[in-house]
């Protein structure tokens, strides 16, 4: 039945299917990039929330670590660099684990891209066998 259908229509037909493949896959394409930016707004809430709740904390803690380690006996300008340095450390990974999260690679809509490889190959595939 297919080898009686002139070939104008076979084309018309493929247009109007790949239009319409087009048209679902940007809709995919904008539901993957909106769960993307979800994931993005976590990260970011998350860095922002770390950063606001490291220096509240820290304010009162490096104060007395500060106090504990002059107790201890370390001077007054060692006691302060020590806990300015374990401060930095501490605050370095919070801010690092939040910013890791907003990577272009976490961002990509890879399932998105896969499906169009694959749609791709599906279209050669009918237009090899029409």
């Amino acid at each position: 039945m297919n080898a009686e259908r002139p070939l104008g229509n076979i084309f018309t037909d493929l247009l109007g299917e790949v239009t319409a493949l087009f048209r679902t896959e940007m809709r995919l394409a904008r539901a993957e990039m909106s769960e993307k930016l979800s994931t993005m707004t976590l990260g970011i809430a998350l860095a922002a929330a770390g950063a606001i709740l490291l220096f509240a904390s820290l304010l009162y803690f490096l104060g007395a670590a500060t106090a504990a380690l002059i107790v201890a006996g370390l001077s007054l300008w060692l006691a302060p660099l020590i806990v300015a340095a374990a401060a930095l450390l501490v605050g370095g990974a919070v801010l690092w684990f939040g910013i890791s999260r907003l990577t272009a690679k976490n961002l990509a809509p890879r399932r998105t891209v896969h499906q169009l490889k694959r749609d791709a190959a599906v279209a050669r595939f009918q237009v090899q066998h029409q």
